[in-house]
């Protein structure tokens, strides 16, 4: 149910123009670089004989505002150029509108790049890093698809996916998240400077708070959902303490699972998939241990998921002593157990299916895995560093609709 992924702000230097850069002589030598005058906009290419003075005034040509003498009209060629010189100053603005703009998105995804937000409530929803709320609402629909009494025709059964959806996405991912970025500060320091804990944009006592919010919000919604499904044994609460457990101790010391690249990587994993399933198959069915297997399969390729973005930290890691696979590996070592995380364990999951009758769903996973591989040998393999976003953007959806394929083969075989 918890995706406890960590995704520096680019701030776009102002453009000069290159007219206010540097002269030119008509007599094709260069002057020394001007500096800009008081009255701002006036750029100067100097087009009159040395020594010659002449008087000047300001006319506006080329969309910009030149020194003119008593000189001749501007040539064509010379005309071309000043207009793409005006183009060219256009386009820097409209890319730092765009670079701005971007970074205002990030910003409010919790993405790497984000802008230096004041708003504190733009800060905290930073902090709940909504860009990784997505695979967990998904897992959660897959969990749903594996119980076997999902219908999309019941406004009943849409209103308790979409309440387990906001359960498992913006509140304990949500407080995952958060209680990350605050045990993480001074790795941040490091590796992310710009975001809102190291920068000091949001106090102690602010991010603690939301801690406690999200965290008395999530388990009172998952009692609720309890109470709904008329359990007698409360399973989505009982689901949601454990994943809280496993947040915790994932990034708080004493025990701070992620120091160490194999069980913090797999206890990511396991949140980022298993406990999103298993809490939308509770909401709906009955979860057994076997299904509950099935998925923690997958949830060794999540590992490898997971592991993808400890290439970006390697600095920091190592810096405070964390031994993630890469920092205890090597890059050339760790991007081969990555990839063969991530394709064994769906292969795996595609033999179990496979093996208990549900040849179909196990044929459509295993085709799901082609692409995959062609997409790690084309991205992940060549430079890990270079490449690991362009990867998981290419190839992660036909992972994640493998988990799909996986739930709605749960569903239509029953217990397994």
């Amino acid at each position: 149910m918890f995706n406890m992924l960590a995704f520096a702000p680019s701030a776009a230097a102002p453009v000069r123009p290159r007219s206010l850069q540097r002269s030119t002589c008509r007599h094709g030598r260069t002057g020394a670089a001007a500096a800009p005058t008081p009255t701002a906009a006036v750029a100067f290419t100097s087009r009159m004989p040395l020594g010659r003075p002449t008087p000047l005034r300001a006319t506006p040509r080329g969309g910009r505002l030149r020194m003119a003498a008593d000189a001749p009209p501007p040539t064509p060629s010379e005309a071309a150029a000043d207009g793409a010189e005006a183009l060219a100053a256009a386009t820097a603005g409209n890319t730092d509108a765009e670079d701005a703009s971007g970074s205002s998105a990030r910003q409010l995804l919790g993405m790497k790049g984000a802008s230096a937000e004041t708003n504190i409530w733009k800060i905290r929803l930073q902090l709940l890093k909504p860009v990784t709320w997505v695979p967990l609402i998904w897992g959660v629909a897959c969990g749903a698809a594996a119980s076997g009494n999902f219908h999309w025709s019941d406004p009943e059964d849409i209103a308790k996916a979409v309440v387990t959806m906001i359960l498992s996405g913006p509140l304990m991912t949500g407080f995952t998240q958060t209680v990350n970025d605050w045990y993480d500060r001074d790795l941040d320091a490091i590796n992310e400077p710009y975001r809102p804990i190291p920068s000091g944009r949001i106090t102690e006592g602010q991010v603690k708070a939301q801690m406690w919010v999200l965290l008395v919000a999530g388990m009172s919604l998952a009692i609720g959902l309890d109470v709904w499904a008329a359990h007698e044994t409360p399973t989505v609460t009982l689901t949601a303490a454990f994943g809280v457990i496993v947040a915790y101790i994932y990034s708080a010391p004493p025990l701070k699972l992620k120091q160490n690249g194999w069980t913090g990587t797999y206890a990511l994993g396991a949140s980022y998939i298993s406990l999103p399933w298993w809490a939308g198959q509770n909401v709906f069915g009955t979860l057994d241990w076997k299904v509950m297997v099935l998925t923690l399969f997958y949830s060794f390729a999540g590992l490898g998921i997971a592991v993808i973005n400890d290439f970006k930290s390697i600095e920091g890691d190592r810096e405070l002593g964390l031994t993630s696979l890469p920092v205890q590996f090597g890059v050339d070592t760790a991007k081969y157990i990555t990839v063969g995380m991530i394709d064994i364990f769906q292969a795996l999951v595609a033999a179990i299916l496979f093996y208990v009758g549900e040849r179909t769903y196990a044929a459509v996973i295993a085709a799901l895995i082609v692409p995959q591989v062609a997409l790690q040998f084309k991205y992940f393999l060549v430079d890990p560093l270079k490449y690991d976003v362009k990867y998981q953007a290419s190839a992660q959806p036909f992972l994640v609709l493998g988990i799909l394929v996986a739930g709605l083969a749960v569903g239509h075989h029953g217990p397994l």
